[in-house]
């Protein structure tokens, strides 16, 4: 019988398993490094990449060892995009997670250099995998690829650039969310196809970029409706940045609405790929969460 929690809870023992071995690893590190990497990485966060990636492992029959260090990769990336949005001259935002931000914790200096060092390190224990061959270098280029200048980063770069912007336009709000967040949500599904020989590849694609839309839409309205203790950080950051919304542009109504609409296709794609009983339910709880 199908268990969401305790699969949820098998896919987190296994990156944590990955996590711990890593930071036993970390040698040769300076201290005051290591401990603000750690604590960008460690304690915090759902976990929600990894487990992507561990659970269309489990789908499609392939070995959690196949892709425990991308998994574990994912995370350092995503987790050193936070410590570097929350610097001042990003989001300048004092909390994650429920807790000081690195930079709050550690200094500006040390916060941005954390991240520096979470980035080639995600890279770096990929290239470690003992037997690296052509699926893992096409995992890699797709982690590189939604990870850079035509991925998150471009979608931060478009968020930045539209703040304060008179000009409410629906194609750029897209382009943000694609980019920003639903391509490193995407990742995890796409490098774990690859290595169950591209199999729903594409429906896995589609099912990532409604994911990751509404996933996006979620944290906005939860931006709004949400608090510090509930969200983990500071609300209504959006608002006060005079950000590109989905509810700025539609209202709080209507980014539900789009929201539930990104919902659907989520559900329609997955009809469409066996054994997917996790991605649905996991679906679920991303679109009715409240932190």
């Amino acid at each position: 019988m199908f268990d969401y929690n305790e699969k949820y809870s098998n896919y987190l023992s296994a990156f944590d398993q990955q996590l711990n071995s890593a930071i036993n690893n970390l040698v040769g590190v300076p201290q005051l490094l290591k401990d603000a990497m750690v604590y960008a990485v460690v304690d915090g966060g759902k976990r929600v990449r990894p487990v992507l990636c561990f659970a269309v492992a489990d789908m499609l029959g392939v070995n959690f060892s196949e892709v425990k260090e991308f998994a574990l990769a994912l995370e350092c990336i995503h987790s050193y995009s936070l410590v570097h949005d929350d610097l001042p001259s990003m989001d300048n935002d004092d909390y994650r997670r429920g807790k000081l931000s690195t930079h709050k914790k550690f200094g500006e200096a040390y916060g941005i250099l954390a991240g520096d060092a979470l980035l080639n390190f995600a890279f770096e224990h990929c290239l470690s995998k003992p037997s690296f061959d052509n699926k893992c270098a096409k995992a890699l280029s797709v982690l590189a690829d939604c990870a850079g200048a035509n991925g998150m980063i471009k979608g931060q770069v478009l968020d930045l650039y539209n703040e304060k912007s008179i000009v409410l336009d629906e194609k750029t709000l897209y382009d943000i969310y694609e980019n920003k967040t639903a391509k490193l949500l995407t990742a995890p599904l796409l490098i774990s196809s690859i290595f169950a020989d591209n199999k729903f590849y594409n429906e896995l694609n589609d099912f990532g970029y409604h994911l990751g839309v509404m996933f996006q839409i979620t944290d906005d309205i939860m931006d709004v409706e949400g608090t510090l203790e509930l969200i983990g950080k500071t609300p209504n950051k959006d608002e006060q940045s005079e950000k590109l919304t989905s509810v700025k542009l539609f209202g709080i109504d209507g980014a539900k609405k789009r929201c539930e609409y990104h919902y659907n296709c989520c559900m329609k794609v997955l009809k469409t790929v066996d054994n997917s009983e996790f991605l649905t339910a996991f679906t679920d709880k991303i679109y009715n969460r409240k932190k």
